[in-house]
This record gives structure tokens, C-alpha cells and sequence, in this order.
């Protein structure tokens, strides 16, 4: 079994994002064997649905987000993963200090399973007001992390 989990600031726009579209995309190609999952590296919405206009703008495009709820990251996470992917470099840096020195989890940039982007950070939309961009990119990262998956 594959699991994986994908790491924004807040766990309410990129991260579970990219869980619902990932998830999407994995059972549509008949991946059921993998477990997905979302956390920030920030703890202030821990509990709440994934932030509303991001959901409408998923929900626009076929995807559901109404059942996630955000968590925080944990070092635990190292070992209940077995790939985690960071939206940005920032969260990438947080992730990484809370490694355990025992752990060998990879920690990955999601944006280093898209090939059609010059970007290496899913820009956050709840600053940058662009819903659909977050779509674009994640919905680019997932095709491009189920071909690694399946090759």
C-alpha cells in the first residue's frame, strides 16, 4: 500500500485540494490500494472544512471537498507516509524540521510531477485569490504523480 500526504500552510486550500482531486484521479485509474491524506504545517483551522470559495471553485469542476477537515502536520507523519508532498518550498522547509532523525520519508515539492509548469510552488489562493490556477496546477501534479505511481 502507497500512502501519501499532501502539506500546504493551513490544510484548507492547496493541500486538501490536491487530496480530493488526487483521490479522484487515483480512483478513476483503478488505484485503490492508496491512502491519501491531508495536514498543514499550522494548526489554525484544525477541525474546520476546507475554506469555502475553494470548495466552489472545486465543486465548479467536479470535485468534492465537503467531507475533508484540516489537521496539523506531526512528526509522525514520517512514519505514517510514505511519500509527502509540499505545496511550497516554505512548507517544505517546516516539514523537514520536524523530521525525525530515523525517518527517510521522501519529502517532495507536489509540483515536481508537473510537467507543463515553469512553477515549482502551487501559489496560495487564499492570497492570491486564484482558485482555478490552485485546479490547474494540482489537477497537472496529480496526472503527473499517478504516471509515477504506475510506471
Amino acid at each position: 500500500m502507497t500512502r501519501i500526504l499532501f502539506v500546504c500552510l493551513g490544510n484548507i486550500c492547496r493541500s486538501p485540494t490536491a487530496e480530493g482531486i488526487f483521490t479522484q484521479h487515483a480512483k478513476e485509474a483503478g488505484l485503490s490500494h492508496l491512502t491519501i491524506d491531508s495536514a498543514g504545517t499550522a494548526s489554525w483551522h484544525s477541525g474546520k472544512p476546507p475554506y469555502d470559495a475553494m470548495q466552489d471553485a472545486c465543486l465548479s469542476r467536479g470535485y468534492d471537498l465537503s467531507t475533508l477537515r484540516a489537521r496539523q502536520f506531526t512528526a509522525n507523519d514520517f512514519y505514517d507516509f510514505d511519500l509527502i508532498l509540499a505545496m511550497d518550498q516554505s512548507n517544505f522547509d517546516d516539514i523537514e524540521a520536524l523530521r525525525p532523525d530515523n525517518s527517510d520519508t521522501p519529502v517532495k515539492l507536489f509540483l515536481d510531477y508537473a510537467d507543463k509548469t515553469s512553477l515549482t510552488d502551487v501559489p496560495d489562493p487564499y492570497y492570491t485569490r486564484d482558485f482555478d490556477q490552485t485546479i490547474d496546477l494540482v489537477e497537472v501534479a496529480s496526472k503527473g504523480l499517478l504516471r509515477s505511481l504506475t510506471q
